[in-house]
């Protein structure tokens, strides 16, 4: 096969991995979108009855150790697993938590199956994407768009969690009974079913990973050492391994860590999505459409929804002649300004309420100041987040490709905790402010990371 054959299109083991990643996101975003639901609900609706301040508590740890562990998956891949067995001991660990949230609705039930899917995680996480990365050689201008595609399963996954398990938990599984004044009422969530809806999610995507992976992933990421042993004999692996990183790759290694400080920056204002967002739409915007008011939670579907729709579209342009010209930083650095852009959406907002002075919640701002910065957190995500993803597989040495995914990784772990602290300062400082420090403060980071686009270039050594 010629050269030109090859760039046509992706290989298969892209859209394998697509559907995996896709399920194990339905799985996680399916159990976390009802876990402080969960947690804070009464023993008779369904719950664990825990205090909503230490159900918080419980909440942030979880989802901060998510992204602390894939560091110690990714070095136990490169060391002695291969990305291969990684993936498939990471997704039946964290299956083995959904079930235990599923089959025992206790509080040691709670924390085994949390553990479960924080260690699961952390095999999963780093190494799946690393694959990705393994199908293309060096210098392959498709891998932008690989992991765009790629990208777009993750969110596929998570914008129909909320939807089906939401359906499941206030829906098919509920018990329901009627009120005093002759309303439907929920008396118990079907909480238990959706970590089992979540179970299977998380098994469907292993069967295709396990039954399919010899077939259109070949040997890559079966050896540790680096995703793309398919190039290399074991004999000259192993040599490699053991030899010092070269100037070229400890530069190579800088530039990895640079990026991880910027993108906390951008996570930690994207991740308010979740937080003082969530906390703004629920209180003070109208989210009324036709007599039907759109429960808080499923707002968490837009995103995925937009990226779903635009990412093919990133995809095309990264392929593009003036795709292929732009430089990671400038596409990472514009993704932080955009994102900062979608906060003055949330600015106009609060003042169309009168400032953040009104405190009244019947005095409502309009749901498009909400969409329109959904849209462009997205449109900045998908800047910077797939392509992030694939230059780190670009600049890791081999031997230490999954571990330095994890460091890629970690970037939210921080984020979440410093996106935590700007989150509770909404009551002190309001919304106005928050959203506005957060705006500029990422606007600026941004003009930061294009200004050292040369330097950092430089430093890459060819990758771009």
């Amino acid at each position: 096969m010629s050269t030109n054959q090859k760039k046509k299109g992706h290989p298969k083991g892209l859209y394998l991995l697509f559907f995996t990643e896709m399920w194990e996101r339905f799985s996680y975003y399916g159990m976390r979108g009802i876990l402080i639901l969960y947690l804070t609900k009464s023993f008779l609706a369904g719950g664990l009855a825990i205090e909503a301040q230490d159900a918080s508590l419980i909440y942030g740890f979880f989802t901060g150790f998510v992204y602390f562990t894939p560091i110690i998956g990714g070095w136990l891949a490169d060391k002695y697993l291969g990305q291969r067995h990684a993936v498939t001991i990471g997704g039946f660990t964290m299956m083995a938590g959904q079930l235990m949230l599923f089959a025992l609705n206790t509080h040691v039930g709670l924390y085994i199956g949390l553990f479960l899917l924080i260690i699961g995680n952390g095999f999963f996480k780093p190494n799946i994407s690393t694959l990705v990365g393994g199908l293309y050689e060096d210098g392959d201008d498709r891998r932008d768009a690989a992991f765009s595609i790629f990208y777009m399963g993750i969110n596929l996954g998570a914008f129909m969690a909320p939807l089906v398990i939401g359906y499941l938990t206030d829906g098919l599984f509920a018990v329901k009974g009627i009120s005093e004044l002759g309303e439907t009422v929920i008396l118990s969530y079907g909480y238990r079913y959706g970590f089992l809806a979540a179970a299977i999610g998380m098994f469907l995507g292993q069967m295709l990973f396990n039954t399919l992976g010899n077939k259109y992933l070949g040997e890559i990421g079966m050896k540790p050492g680096g995703s793309m042993v398919n190039s290399m004999s074991a004999e000259e692996l192993a040599i490699k391994n053991k030899q010092p990183l070269t100037k070229e790759e400890r530069q190579r290694v800088i530039v990895i860590f640079v990026i991880f400080v910027f993108a906390i920056f951008f996570w930690a204002g994207f991740e308010q999505a979740g937080s003082s967002l969530s906390l703004y739409t629920d209180n003070y915007i109208d989210r009324t459409i036709m007599g039907f008011e759109i429960p808080t939670p499923w707002f968490q579907s837009v995103n995925p929804l937009f990226i779903v729709t635009f990412a093919p579209l990133f995809g095309m342009l990264w392929m593009s002649k003036f795709g292929k010209k732009l430089t990671t930083p400038i596409k990472m650095g514009t993704g932080m300004i955009v994102l900062g852009l979608g906060f003055f959406f949330m600015l106009g907002a609060v003042y169309e309420r009168g400032g953040d002075g009104v405190t009244d919640i019947n005095i409502k701002a309009s749901l498009i100041w909400l969409v329109l910065t959904y849209l462009l957190h997205t449109l900045g995500e998908l800047c910077l987040s797939p392509v992030g993803l694939s230059v780190v597989t670009k600049l890791s040495p081999p031997k230490y490709a999954s571990v330095l995914m994890g460091v890629w990784l970690l970037s939210s772990f921080v984020a979440n905790i410093i996106g935590g602290f700007l989150a509770s300062s909404v009551e002190s400082m309001g919304a106005g402010r928050i959203f506005l420090y957060v705006a500029l403060f990422v606007i600026l980071c941004g003009i930061v990371m294009i200004a050292l686009n040369k330097k950092l270039v430089r430093m890459m050594h060819g990758v771009r």
